[in-house]
């Protein structure tokens, strides 16, 4: 089983910064790719940024130039640097990470909240 837990969400006032970071343990593939996806209420769940085992990234138009993804591979550990904070971005943020091996394998974190007020 795999576990993902986020933490650092919050309320920040618009034009400032956050950074999301996302633990995961368990029975992890090496060769993975982890992200970042936020749903706001009432919308679907969207990519906000992915980043491979690689070193591969892949941004939503809307947070590029704003956002950073990073990982710790030794740790298992995945942030995103998020800075120029909008009203717009206020969701709840999950942290994800996939391989396929055989199968496809995915698993979410339980979100945590950001709220941008303007």
């Amino acid at each position: 089983q795999v576990q993902l837990v986020e933490s650092g969400g919050g309320l920040v006032q618009a034009g400032g910064s956050l950074i999301l970071s996302c633990a995961a343990s368990g029975s992890i593939f090496s060769i993975n790719t982890m992200g970042w996806y936020r749903q706001a209420p009432g919308k679907q769940r969207e990519l906000v940024a992915q980043l491979t085992i690689g070193g591969s990234t892949n941004y939503a138009d809307s947070v590029k130039g704003r956002f950073t993804i990073s990982r710790d591979n030794a740790k298992n550990t995945m942030y995103l640097q998020m800075n120029s904070l909008k009203p717009e971005d206020t969701a709840v943020y999950y942290c994800n990470i996939n391989w396929r091996k055989s199968r496809f394998y995915n698993y979410w974190g339980q979100g945590t909240q950001v709220t941008v007020s303007s």
